[in-house]
């Protein structure tokens, strides 16, 4: 054997290099390997083995170290469950580990640092001791309540809930320290007993930089918006969370000094939300997304003008707001959204994503032309984008290249356009945008296009790169045709010229 692997840091970097595959199915390969490696020499076993154990999917791998288990777990040397799909069948039945069984469940327990429970078999576990700290490496862990008390340690960093209850109080109180929290809800979240206990547990994190939870209240507002630690925010509304906050509640917020990326998802009542984006200030924003069921007209226009009102207009990138209307509680036929001119003061933005079903929001060639030269860093535009309902659109096509001259890093592009009319002379000399790859475009001059061919060579020569124009629907099928020809045409003269 060579020296320099008797040296462990030179060891544990060649092994490492073998793990670092993150792909499934080469995943498999790499623990095989690694397990070979381990039963080579002792050298090679310590190491082989803290990276063989060190991101664990499932209880299944450590209920296999149990001899009675292992043949219940595996047969001919598969195991009986899918980590994507997970069963407990084999489980049913099943007594619950012994105290000698518990510590062959934890032969290896120090050297895991992701665990990932998808299971669900509690009762095999309650031999150990609901306090007992049996994962003191542990990093990331995903998991549902019923395996707080066993699996959250001290040095515990990250943690993944799928549900909470009355173990979440033991598992703050252990992690002070957490930094990444992730808690999804049951299907239905029952918000007036629940997020009271929510809330309170959050507030014992004071070093938080991920959090991902159902809606809070306003004490745990306060205390997030304080916090110099966290970067990003996810809040999911869910379907039985009724507004619980006044503006007088929350006039006295911190200003989420560092806050670099904000979502609100599955809202079902934005006026909490508005009224928070009323007051808060985000200086460091670079990501904000808002996803509702619905606004209406002056919800919407309060939140763009809330928006563009707080201090993150130096700093945001991408703004994506969704507003698909599935309940249908919008009026047919709202007056269109004048919304645009709100974004006009974000000139860092390089994604900006409005898709409204009902009401849609009004685009021209002015408009679309101001905001352009407002961006020159866009590289993604989408705007009504959502259905093949009739959108409100001035925009030419004339006015479409027009403004994409002043964007020259844009890569994607959906909008609504009038073609009734093609104000583009095909035979004048185009500027080619060479950046654009992908466009959609929803006609709203409900009128077949009159000459395809025309229309597709037009295309091709100012937007050399684009092979193909996206629709919901079928009015683009003939302007395809044309533009697939030209397309294939292009590669064959470039071919032979070569």
């Amino acid at each position: 054997m060579h020296q320099a692997l008797l040296v462990p840091e030179v060891l544990l970097e060649i092994f490492a290099y073998m793990n670092y595959n993150t792909i499934p199915s080469a995943r498999t390969s790499t623990q095989k390997l690694l397990a070979a490696l381990a039963r080579t020499c002792k050298i090679f076993h310590e190491p082989a083995m803290d990276l063989l154990w060190t991101e664990i999917h499932g209880l299944e791998p450590l209920l296999g170290c149990v001899t009675r288990l292992h043949p219940l777990i595996y047969r001919r040397g598969t195991r009986l469950y899918n980590l994507y799909k997970p069963t407990i069948s084999w489980a049913k039945g099943v007594e619950p580990l012994s105290a000698h069984e518990a510590r062959q469940f934890l032969r290896h327990s120090s050297r895991i640092r992701t665990l990932n429970i998808r299971s669900a078999h509690p009762h095999l576990l309650s031999i150990i001791p609901a306090e007992a700290c049996v994962f003191p490496r542990l990093r990331s862990l995903s998991l549902s309540t019923a395996y707080l008390n066993l699996f959250l340690p001290h040095t515990f960093h990250q943690s993944h809930l799928l549900t909470f209850d009355e173990g979440l109080k033991s598992f703050v109180t252990r992690c002070i320290a957490l930094e990444h929290l992730y808690i999804y809800t049951d299907h239905y979240y029952d918000s007036t007993s629940q997020r009271s206990l929510l809330s309170d547990r959050i507030r014992w994190c004071t070093r938080l930089v991920t959090l991902s939870c159902p809606m809070l209240d306003l004490e745990t507002w306060k205390h997030l918006s304080c916090l110099p630690t966290l970067l990003k925010l996810e809040i999911d509304q869910g379907y039985d969370d009724p507004p619980s906050l006044s503006e007088q509640d929350i006039v006295n917020l911190s200003p989420f000094l560092n806050i670099t990326t904000l979502s609100f998802r599955q809202l079902f009542y934005a006026v909490d939300i508005i009224m928070f984006m009323q007051h808060s200030q985000f200086p460091s924003l670079k990501e904000f997304r808002f996803e509702a069921d619905h606004l209406s007209s002056e919800e919407a226009e309060e939140l763009f003008h809330a928006l563009s009102r707080c201090k993150a207009y130096r700093t945001l990138e991408e703004i994506t707001i969704c507003s698909p209307d599935e309940s249908g509680f919008a009026p047919l036929n709202s007056e269109p959204l004048t919304s645009i001119p709100h974004f006009l003061c974000f000139t860092q933005l390089g994604t900006l994503q409005l898709m409204f079903y009902n009401p849609c929001i009004y685009l021209d060639n002015d408009i679309l032309l101001q905001a352009m030269s407002s961006w020159p860093h866009i590289r993604t535009l989408a705007i009504n984008c959502l259905d093949d309902h009739v959108s409100s659109s001035e925009v030419s096509l004339h006015g479409l290249f027009t403004a994409l001259s002043l964007c020259p890093q844009l890569h994607t592009l959906r909008v609504p356009i009038n073609i009734a009319t093609i104000d583009v002379d095909p035979d004048a000399e185009p500027i080619p945008h060479t950046s654009l790859r992908t466009l959609e475009l929803l006609d709203t001059s409900q009128s077949q296009i009159a000459d395809a061919e025309t229309l597709a060579r037009i295309i091709s020569a100012w937007l050399p790169c684009v092979d193909k124009v996206e629709s919901m629907d079928r009015t683009w099928d003939e302007v395809n045709k044309h533009l697939k020809s030209s397309t294939a045409a292009t590669a064959l003269y470039v071919a032979g010229a070569s």
